[in-house]
């Protein structure tokens, strides 16, 4: 396979997972994990 094959490949399986995280509502999760993050770095967590 060519390098663009390949690369058009791997974006579209990325997108794939992306949809299907996005329909299993993973990302709520992902987000109160990262707002839990960032207060905890600034010291207010």
């Amino acid at each position: 396979m060519k390098k663009t094959q390949v690369s058009i490949l791997l974006l579209l399986f990325g997108c794939f997972c992306l949809g299907a995280g996005w329909l299993r509502g993973e990302n709520s999760v992902i987000l109160a994990k990262a707002i839990r993050i960032c207060l905890e770095c600034v010291g207010i967590g």
